[in-house]
Formats: structure tokens, sequence, C-alpha cells
């Protein structure tokens, strides 16, 4: 990463003039050096651009929307699984292997594919009346053991409407993290715990009205805790909490965190059907076998092109639209993605595109808009 594009040329001028907010010399220096070392953009995002030229060469893609039935019946599963192995490890010591290796190997894997049932839903993809989806995410949420699905989808769905954006996007790291994680130490504890800087930093970044969704998301989360633990005792919530903490460290699954807009390679794709060339790319997908276990998030280009799609036809997106998706970079091992994260020094928590401006926070909710 050690190449300054075009646009980082840019935005280094531009990030100049905007130093009189500093005191001085000293104090312009050190901000337009932090700064510069993310992948400041001005160009529209990519998706938006891509998905116009692809309905324009394929209508028909439009058809896959909607909700996918499927959904409902995969999450009372994985419920139950988790509910069912929480039982059985009630009365197992939490320091022992058994029950480490079940939260590892079988909780992490089972709540990190609630944590993307929930993000599946806050696309209105379980059910087409808003409600429904709303209660379904909360319940989703339940072995989660911690709530968050009613915050999580205005995260979300601001996320998809202001993508990179400066102070809104809550999926980008901030400087803070940046400088002091730029390390292979300091990228190692960031992919250990992943989860906890995912679920300060939106707060951090700006704040969300509460509603009445959010307080039924909270008490829902607490009545079926206390439940756990009048019936099946502190063991079994123990395990529901561990199962989550491990699902957003160093899992294969909890990769696709890493995987989705870190930038591990820069192209100007030059064979690529785009209507704009983009020197950087700021979305990655992944094809391979663990989109099994999580709902074809490795999609993830063809998810923000048409976020409408729901999981089981996301494939159908890339063959119809095949030409537009084979030439972009993309990831071929979940593992090796965090492997190279921590190890390589030219990617890291400052390879990240940002924009200053554009997009909007989702706030109210309107499902006509979510859809749009």
């Amino acid at each position: 990463m050690s190449t300054i594009t075009e646009t980082q040329s840019v935005s280094r001028t531009q990030k100049t003039r905007r130093g009189g907010k500093a005191e001085g010399k000293g104090a312009e220096e050190t901000t337009k050096g932090l700064e510069d070392k993310f992948f400041w953009t001005y160009t529209e995002e990519p998706h938006r651009t891509r998905r116009q030229a692809i309905i324009k060469a394929h209508k028909e893609i439009l058809q896959l929307c909607g909700p996918e039935p499927l959904t409902k019946y995969v999450v009372i599963s994985v419920v139950s699984l988790q509910i069912l192995c929480a039982y059985l490890l009630k009365d197992t010591p939490v320091l022992s292997w058994p029950f480490f290796l079940t939260a590892y190997i079988i909780g992490a894997t089972a709540n990190q594919n609630l944590f993307l049932a929930i993000h599946e839903i806050s696309h209105n993809l379980a059910f087409r009346t808003g409600i429904y989806n709303r209660l379904f995410a909360i319940f989703a949420n339940l072995p989660i053991g911690i709530p968050y699905s009613a915050g999580f989808r205005q995260y979300h769905l601001t996320h998809h409407k202001s993508l990179g954006v400066d102070g809104v996007d809550t999926d980008l790291p901030t400087a803070f993290e940046a400088i002091f994680l730029d390390s292979v130490a300091g990228k190692a504890f960031f992919c250990t715990f992943q989860l906890i800087f995912y679920a300060i930093r939106p707060m951090m970044v700006y704040k969300i009205p509460f509603g009445a969704v959010h307080y039924t998301n909270i008490a829902a989360q607490v009545v079926f805790d206390l439940i756990v633990v009048r019936y099946l005792g502190w063991k079994a919530l123990i395990y529901l909490v561990m199962s989550s903490f491990l699902a957003g460290s160093l899992h294969p699954c909890a990769a696709h965190f890493i995987s989705e807009h870190y930038v591990f390679a820069k192209s100007t794709l030059k064979d690529g059907k785009m209507p704009k060339d983009v020197p950087i790319p700021e979305t990655f997908s992944y094809y391979g076998p663990l989109n099994f276990l999580t709902y074809n998030v490795g999609y993830h280009n063809e998810h923000h092109d048409f976020p409408a799609i729901p999981w089981t036809r996301l494939p159908k997106v890339y063959e119809i639209a095949k030409e537009f998706y084979e030439p972009l970079p993309q990831h071929n091992s979940w593992p090796l993605v965090l492997w190279q994260f921590i190890t390589d020094k030219d990617v890291g928590m400052w390879c990240r595109v940002k924009r200053e401006e554009g997009g909007r926070i989702v706030g109210e909710w309107h499902d006509a808009e979510v859809q749009s």
C-alpha cells in the first residue's frame, strides 16, 4: 500500500487547506499525516453505479428481489441448536476443553450464523411485513445473550446508504483505532476482540434514537437470559455469551468482517465492465464454502449492489451479471484473510476507503425506503 494513488494525492491537497482548524504547522502536519493513510476518495460509491449498469444490461435480475421463506426455518433451527447445547453444558466446567471446544466449533459458528441472520432480516428479507422482521430479529438475537438487533438495523442500513462516509459509516475504523492498532500485535488484538469494537464504535460515532423496538429487544433479551439462568444455570448463559464472543474473534467465519471492505489489493479493473473505472475497490467478495454457514455474506459486492435480494439468490446475481463481478478482486480464503491482515505490514486498519461527505443517516423506518 506504499503507492500513493491519484485519489490520495487530491485528498492531501484538500486536507492541507482544511488545516486551519489546527493550531500551527505541527498540528496541521500531524492531522495531515494521520488522515492521509486512509484511502480518501471524492467519487460516488461504486455500488449504485454498478447496480444501474447491471439493471440496464439484465432487467430480469430485479425478479430476484423479495423475502426468502427458508430464512425463518434456518433461524429457528439454529436458535434451537444453541439452546440444546446450553442445556447439555449446564453441568460442564467452564474452564474445560469440552466447554471451550463446543463454544468455539458449534457455538461460535451458530451465533455467527445468527448475527448474519439478523443482518439478512434487517433488510426485510425474512417476511414481507416490516414488524414481523423486527420481531423475528429479536427472536434470532436470543442465543446471542446481548440485545443488539434493533440498533444494528439502523447502523447497518446507514452503512449501505453512506458507504465509506467519514463520521457516518460506523463500519469504518476511527483514526484512534488505526493509530493504536497499527502493528502486528495491535491488529491481532483487534481481530481477537472485534465484537467489542463493533459494539462500542457506533455509539462513539453517533447515537441512534431509541424507540419501542429497541426497548422490546432489551426486555425480551433480559427475560430470556433470566429464564436460562433460572432453569439451566449460569454456565448455560456463559456458554451463549462465550459463543458470541468467539464468533467475533479469531474464528474462520469472523473473517468476513475484515474481508468485506478492507483494501487488500488495488486494481484498475482493466477488463471490468464498469461505467467508470475505480482505482481502489471498496468491497471484496468471497465465493468459498464458508458461505454455506453464513447466509452467503461472502457475496458482498452482490449484496451491496442489490440489498433487496436475499441470500439464497445472491449466487444467481453473480451468474446473471458475471461479466461485472468476475473481474473484481476477491478473497479465496477467509482464514487466510485473518492471517494476512494481521501479519502483512501493507494491510491494516488504515486500509479503508473513506469519503468526506455523501449519503445519510437512516433514522425513522420506512420499509419502502429500505428496499428502494
